[in-house]
Formats: C-alpha cells, sequence, structure tokens
C-alpha cells in the first residue's frame, strides 16, 4: 500500500460537476492498493497517517498531528500511485490490486481512520474525479507498508 498526504487548507472533490467531499484544514491523501495488500497494511497506514506530524507547533516546527490540530481527511482511490515506469514512458499498473479487492481495502481504510477518532471524506471508487486543493507549505508525503 502506499499514500501520498498533502498538507491543505482546503479540498473539495467532484465527479461530474456535482460536489462529492470537502474538508477545510487537514490532509488530501491519495491512496493505493497494492496486490496482495491486506487489512494489516490498510490499518499500519491509517495509523501512521493519524500519527503524522506534519503541521507547524506555535514554534513553526512540524510537531502536530491531525488530532491535535482537529484536521480532518480527504481520501482519495488512486491505482496509479503503483505505476510502474521503469521499463519505458508508458505506466504498467500490474503492481496495483483488482478493483474489487481494492475497492474494499479503500473503504476499510477510510473505516480504520474514522475509528481513530479522525474526520474522514471519501472520494467515488473508480470514478474520474475532479480535485481542487489549496496546498500549505507546501507539505508532501510519501508512505509505503
Amino acid at each position: 500500500m502506499r499514500f501520498v498526504a498533502q498538507r491543505v487548507s482546503h479540498a473539495a472533490l467532484s465527479v461530474d460537476g456535482a460536489p462529492v467531499s470537502e474538508i477545510g484544514y487537514g490532509l488530501v491523501v491519495y491512496f493505493g492498493v497494492k496486490a496482495g495488500d491486506g487489512e494489516a497494511q490498510a490499518e499500519k497506514c491509517m495509523r501512521k497517517l493519524a500519527d503524522l506530524r506534519v503541521f507547524e507547533d506555535d514554534e513553526g516546527k512540524m510537531n502536530r498531528s491531525l488530532r491535535d490540530v482537529g484536521g480532518e481527511v480527504l481520501l482519495v482511490s488512486q491505482f496509479t500511485l503503483l505505476g510502474d515506469i521503469s521499463h519505458g514512458n508508458r505506466p504498467s499498473f500490474t503492481l496495483a490490486e483488482r478493483s474489487e479487492r481494492a475497492k474494499a481495502l479503500y473503504e476499510y481504510a477510510g473505516r480504520c481512520l474514522s475509528s481513530l477518532g479522525i474526520p474522514v471524506k471519501m472520494g467515488i471508487f473508480g470514478a474520474d474525479m475532479h480535485i481542487e486543493q489549496i496546498n500549505e507549505g507546501p507539505v508532501t508525503i510519501l508512505f509505503e507498508a
């Protein structure tokens, strides 16, 4: 599993021009499921995300987590995080999990994060989503479990 987390002051997700999800201060998290991944990896990713200290404290140091700042998460499924371009310029997605299994793990990850006390908004799995976000910093973190 891989995720890319970006610190934002605001983000909004729509599908076919219709609003789906919106968050204020927090993280937009692009989430990819690798073939063979399971619930243990999803739990590890969501615990890491909940405790990730990428928000500034009173001294301007990245020392606060989502919990500390009351931040939200916009969790977006993105199989292209598993794209492999090591053998050419066209990405291969053979590392990505099958759609049905990836969807189940994406939804499970959202429930895990919510159970950790983090407000979570979701995208629509498999949809062509339009995401507007205002990055803060910018701060972008990549994690793989």
